[in-house]
């Protein structure tokens, strides 16, 4: 799997020793009860000027929740929330320096587009000529120059969203806040309006924090991503180093599709882990796969279904070799997935391969051969 925004394409500043840039919103302990109910349990976390920010996790693990704290629509029970270095107790939505996109939009359908557009200027004290301008720029901003006439209820879905868009970044604030903002759209729109949101939080240049439970959606977009379970951050880290170094075995299982087999830690010797894997033989990894535990610890390692290879007839493999049985085949076009079974392994794993001219697609039953690599494996225990 690969991610829309490159490490060149990165929009927070970079970080030097001694010159870390002064974070955009600063959580510290934040605690959330509602009742007996302990929706956040001390989130601590600093979100940079200029981030594209997501928080990801399953419905109900708090993310939703941390986002309207941000934003004012919530009192924390406890804990610091800093906004560019001010401390937001008893600072009410409509003072601080946030915007925030519904997921319903809440574009009114009796305004025109530029009404809506222009719905939160209406107590700003600039003349009706500098508010139409201002107007027209954010219309520009997002892609509906020329849209300001139309009528609201005749905007498809992605261009609502554009709207909505646009009237939050007309205020200019220094952070937008974006609770689930494409779940109502179809899959290709979806894709779509995800190229455009990183395209225009570059053009903006301003700090932007998602809430989905789209796991690839996160992936895509985000230059980090806190994966939140049960009113924690489990994890929070660069897309990358997410999918590929997971921190526990409950975020690797969340992030995309990931294998585990058992596995045996047979020793540890100065960073150099000598594991026992099942269906895979006895291998070596580096410590920088396997977050912590002991040695001789009943353990299991992870690996995506891409760092596989299925061997073809008169391919050999370039490190190590496993032998197995396909189970299951699903063809997407572009790739096949496969089910395989590896001889002396109960549960099958999956393995993608692209679809290349000339690379035949296998059928269930066929016996075939896996390679991989121990620099693949992710060990967990």
């Amino acid at each position: 799997m690969t991610t829309a925004k490159s490490t060149a394409d990165k929009t927070a500043p970079a970080e030097s020793a001694g010159n870390a840039p002064k974070p955009m919103i600063e959580l510290k302990d934040v605690h959330k009860y509602y009742g007996d109910y302990h929706a956040l349990r001390g989130i601590t976390a600093d979100i940079r000027p200029g981030e594209f920010f997501s928080l990801l996790g399953p419905s109900g693990c708090g993310k939703t929740t941390l986002l309207r704290t941000i934003a004012g629509f919530e009192d924390i029970t406890s804990g610091v929330v800093m906004i560019d270095g001010k401390h937001m107790e008893d600072v009410p939505p409509n003072l601080r320096p946030t915007n925030m996109v519904f997921q319903s939009y809440a574009i009114f359908p009796h305004l025109t587009v530029e009404q809506n557009v222009a719905f939160g200027l209406r107590r700003d004290p600039r003349s009706a000529q500098d508010k139409a301008k201002a107007v027209e720029e954010a219309l520009a901003m997002v892609g509906l120059k020329g849209y300001g006439k139309r009528a609201a209820h005749a905007l498809s879905g992605g261009q609502r969203q554009r709207v909505a868009l646009a009237r939050a970044l007309i205020l200019k604030p220094k952070v937008l806040l974006l609770d689930e903002p494409l779940s109502a759209l179809d899959k290709k729109m979806r894709e779509n309006m995800q190229v455009e949101l990183i395209k225009l939080q570059r053009q903006v240049g301003i700090t932007f924090i998602l809430v989905t439970h789209d796991q690839e959606e996160a992936l895509v977009m985000s230059d980090r991503i806190a994966v939140m379970f049960e009113g924690e951050i489990a994890q929070l880290d660069d897309p990358e180093t997410l999918y590929r170094l997971p921190k526990s075995r409950r975020v690797a299982d969340f992030i995309g599709h990931m294998n585990f087999l058992p596995a045996r830690v047979v020793s540890d010797v100065k960073g150099q882990i000598d594991v026992e894997v099942q269906g895979l033989g006895r291998c070596h990894i580096d410590a920088k796969q396997a977050p912590g535990g002991d040695s001789g610890a009943e353990a299991s390692v992870g690996f995506r279904p891409e760092t596989l290879t299925i061997l073809y007839d008169g391919q050999s493999a370039t490190d190590r070799e496993a032998a197995g049985s396909i189970e299951e085949v699903v063809y997407y076009g572009d790739m096949t997935y496969y089910d395989v079974k590896l001889d002396g392994v109960d549960e099958p794993v999956r393995i993608s391969m692209r679809n290349v001219p000339g690379r035949p697609v296998l059928d269930r039953g066929e016996r075939t051969r896996v390679a991989w690599s121990p620099t693949a494996l992710v060990l967990f225990r």
